[in-house]
């Protein structure tokens, strides 16, 4: 464990037992030094249906200890702080709706695809809830315990004109990180959340084109 993380977790642990003391160890505002972010997801099932219709992702709603730009670590399951000097490039919502998009983007099996700010009208609406979006300390009681990711997210698939939601599914994936340093644990973000995203716009792209299949048997 790296000295720098080390005496920062140990400061989180000690606010359990001196009360607020040290609440601002992980927490304060400290100036970043350094800014990262994650990817998005470049290799597809080639068997996925291609989709004429176009889709709008919306920008996912989150707790407050999620939508922010901090790197969020739960030292304990009941306790949330952030990596000192360090942020996300933006708010992980947004990171996740910006990587949602260039995801199905890069599947190359939709039609078009983008954000409900630009006025983009849908055929499809996606909806997502980003549930968890932080690194755990795996194991509290060792001091090297490793950190893992914590990626989950639940979409919901909206037909617009229909007015009413097709599907329903949350999406979840660990990382263990290599080891704490900070480049670790985002690369450990970036695994779990890259498998999520895989994930989910395949399965929401099977369900809008099974879907859109159904409408066109009826008509």
């Amino acid at each position: 464990m790296t000295q720098y993380l080390r005496l920062a977790l140990a400061g989180a642990m000690l606010t359990l037992f001196s009360g607020c003391a040290g609440l601002s160890t992980l927490t304060s505002a400290a100036a970043p030094t350094d800014l990262y972010l994650l990817t998005p997801k470049s290799t597809f099932d080639p068997g996925l249906p291609r989709l004429r219709q176009q889709i709008v992702v919306t920008e996912p709603t989150a707790t407050a200890a999620v939508s922010n730009d901090r790197i969020t670590v739960q030292p304990t399951p009941f306790e949330v702080r952030f990596l000192p000097g360090v942020r996300w490039v933006d708010r992980a919502p947004l990171i996740v709706q910006s990587l949602l998009i260039e995801s199905y983007e890069n599947s190359g099996k939709v039609g078009a695809v983008g954000r409900s700010a630009i006025g983009l009208r849908a055929d499809y609406i996606i909806v997502t809830d980003v549930r968890e979006f932080q690194a755990r300390v795996t194991n509290p009681g060792v001091a090297d315990a490793p950190l893992e990711a914590h990626v989950r997210i639940n979409m919901k698939v909206v037909d617009d004109e229909a007015d009413r939601i097709i599907a329903s599914r949350s999406f979840e994936s660990y990382q263990i990180s290599e080891s704490d340093d900070t480049s670790d644990v985002v690369a450990a973000f970036d695994i779990a959340l890259g498998r999520v995203l895989k994930d989910s716009v395949e399965w929401s792209i099977r369900r809008m084109h099974s879907n859109a299949l159904a409408s066109e048997n009826k008509d």
